[in-house]
């Protein structure tokens, strides 16, 4: 069974960060790489017994994950929220035998965002990786078309 990790970097998240962390019960562990807060966000963190790292501005987003205990990492941003389908995916995914997991490289989800009018499906996102992955853009894994695509999707809030 592969264990994994959530990551999300925050910055004065404290009124929408609970709903993210609420739908992440399928992870093993939660990190919250913190960029200088000043609102509560630390405290509804640690609520929900996320292990906290405070970010250097020289820190990289592979060195983040250096304290993360999993082989692999959930990429999530503190305005998503995982739906149902992608939880019960997720915990399917942990059920897969080592050598079936061994093979996938990265995994997928699709992105659904909300807008003034109403939910709309945007793009596949890489954020399924194993904690040695290299390739960056920001906070999040690099999009690469070799990932598996997860059922279910993550979806984008616009406000708290």
């Amino acid at each position: 069974m592969p264990p994994f990790t959530a990551i999300l970097h925050t910055l004065n998240d404290a009124a929408r960060l609970g709903r993210a962390l609420e739908s992440l019960r399928p992870c093993d562990e939660i990190l919250v790489v913190d960029h200088g807060s000043v609102d509560a966000t630390l405290r509804v963190a640690r609520e929900y017994g996320a292990t906290i790292q405070h970010a250097a501005k020289s820190k990289t987003p592979a060195a983040c994950l250096a304290t993360a205990r999993c082989h692999w990492v959930l990429c999530v941003l503190p305005s998503e929220a995982l739906t149902e389908e992608l939880e019960a995916s997720l915990f399917e995914w942990k059920l897969c035998p080592s050598e079936e997991v061994g093979e996938v490289s990265s995994c997928s989800v699709m992105i659904r965002a909300e807008t003034p009018t109403g939910w709309v499906t945007q793009h596949a996102s890489t954020r399924l990786v194993p904690r040695h992955w290299a390739a960056w853009e920001g906070t999040l894994p690099r999009a690469t078309q070799s990932s598996k695509l997860l059922p279910g999707d993550l979806l984008r809030f616009r406000a708290p």
